[in-house]
């Protein structure tokens, strides 16, 4: 053991005086090759380890805190880029400038990749030469595996590894990282965003407030078209849709433009609702519609519902209550061309559905025929309030019944936080309309919203014994007639 100890001591002493010398293996070979008699293979076991077992150093792959930023920039708030700077002990090697690219394409897997670095540098002392930079997470301790050496060889080039003295600077570091670097240990750092147009939206946690003017200016920094970043202060409001926000940097600008499915749209977002997660979903919703159809928009915010399905000729009628989005869902119907298939309105969900909604259904659907079948749907996408609102089908419509296959189809989205989401939204739209959805209805989920909250639509054809209201006989007395009308006044 004493020996072991010495020779591991006599090892890192010459090891460390040059990374590519082995002139200190013959004396610790002698001294472990005296017969011990008690450990037989131990000299074969420390001749292929101890050298992979040295102490870390910053050059070493296994050191964690290689690429990260100067240590001194934990719990800034103010952003301060010079901070950052940061030198660290790279592998490089030095080859002739005129096959310089033979070797990056011979040894990409192992030649260092980090944004805004050079792979290959000068030699101030051979200007017929450059340096590869290597990285030094794949090249252990400074020695190339056999393969690279055998590419290297067929190159002509010398397989010996160098130290390079590299600078690192905040345009180097990802995002991630230096946040990392800045926010107290232990805590979770969010680096990701929602991106509407030109503007990146977050959703920061408490503990991140502090920092949240930095996290901004990172944000912005590190990713290109972004010049505006904005922090959600409050929850969605349950009536416009919008809510509340703080500029963390950038320009003061929050008129933006995007483009879903193929489709611009330009909107104010501190005033609207958009979220950019929600592209598949329109683009599901809308699939299902052909030309000719009938869509009706209960909620429609600035139109990716109404404006594709006008793109498919379509007839659309779109309604919301915020006077913000449905100024902006007539300007993106004129930005598209569709102002002529699509009728808008501004009104309160419930109103829609017994005005214009009650008025279209009651004129088309009694005209329809086996050969001309035209699909009535109808878009509720208010998650956290649109299932209260299907109680407004019932009787909505008074009259013989229409073909069961020309029914409406209602396509609801709600919130849930049931361990049983599909069940939970069919039953409490079951309670809405008063009549069972049982084999007449499906769910589709949309999205995870936070941890134990799901987004889902449940679609189903409105039941024909929900959605009419068979009219008073007209053998009736006239008392009985007038308890009708005020029966449907009452249910208006």
């Amino acid at each position: 053991l004493w020996r072991l100890g010495y020779c591991a001591r006599l090892l890192k002493t010459n090891h460390f005086r040059t990374a590519a010398s082995n002139t200190s293996f013959p004396a610790v070979w002698l001294l472990l090759a005296q017969p011990s008699g008690r450990i037989p293979g131990l000299f074969v076991v420390v001749k292929k380890n101890t050298f992979f077992t040295m102490p870390e150093t910053v050059e070493d792959k296994t050191n964690p805190e290689l690429y990260l930023p100067h240590p001194g920039v934990r719990g800034m708030t103010v952003l301060d880029r010079e901070a950052f700077k940061r030198t660290v002990v790279v592998p490089a090697l030095k080859v002739k400038k005129e096959i310089v690219h033979r070797v990056l394409k011979s040894l990409k897997q192992s030649v260092l990749q980090r944004p805004g670095l050079k792979r290959v540098v000068e030699d101030p002392e051979d200007e017929d030469s450059r340096f590869v930079i290597l990285d030094p997470h794949k090249v252990q301790e400074f020695s190339l595996g056999e393969s690279e050496q055998q590419v290297l060889k067929e190159l002509s080039v010398h397989p010996e590894v160098c130290k390079y003295h590299l600078e690192l600077t905040y345009e180097n570091f990802k995002s991630e990282e230096i946040l990392r670097a800045v926010l107290p240990e232990g805590q979770e750092v969010t680096s990701g965003f929602s991106r509407v147009g030109h503007i990146a939206h977050l959703n920061l946690r408490d503990h991140q407030l502090p920092y949240r003017h930095l996290i901004g200016q990172v944000i912005m920094d590190k990713n290109p078209g972004i010049t505006c970043v904005v922090n959600k202060t409050n929850i969605i409001d349950s009536t416009y849709r919008n809510f509340e926000m703080e500029v963390l940097a950038g320009e003061n600008n929050l008129v933006t433009k995007v483009k879903e499915n193929n489709i611009s749209y330009e909107l104010d977002f501190s005033k609207v609702y958009w979220n950019p997660r929600l592209s598949t979903e329109h683009g599901r919703i809308v699939g299902l519609l052909r030309a000719g159809d009938v869509l009706f928009d209960v909620f429609a915010g600035i139109g990716p519902f109404a404006i594709p399905a006008a793109k498919r000729r379509c007839r659309v009628f779109a309604n919301d209550l915020n006077p913000a989005s449905h100024a902006w869902l007539l300007h993106n119907c004129r930005l598209n061309k569709v102002d002529t298939r699509v009728r808008a309105f501004n009104m309160d969900g419930r109103d829609f559905l017994r005005g214009p909604v009650r008025e279209e259904l009651s004129k088309e659907l009694p005209l329809l025929t086996e050969e001309h079948r035209t699909a009535f749907h109808i878009v509720m996408n208010l998650p956290a309030l649109a299932v209260e609102f299907l109680d407004v089908f019932r009787h909505l419509l008074v009259g013989e019944p229409c073909s069961p296959s020309a029914l409406p189809t209602v396509h609801c989205y709600g919130f849930s936080k049931h361990s049983n989401p599909a069940r939970d939204i069919q039953e409490r739209a079951e309670a809405a309309l008063g009549t069972s959805l049982a084999g007449r209805c499906s769910t589709v989920p949309v999205r995870n919203v936070a941890p134990n909250k799901e987004m889902l639509c449940l679609s189903f054809q409105i039941p024909a014994d929900v959605l009419y209201k068979r009219p008073c006989p007209e053998e009736a007395k006239p008392a009985s007639k007038r308890l009708c009308t005020s029966q449907d006044s009452s249910e208006e």
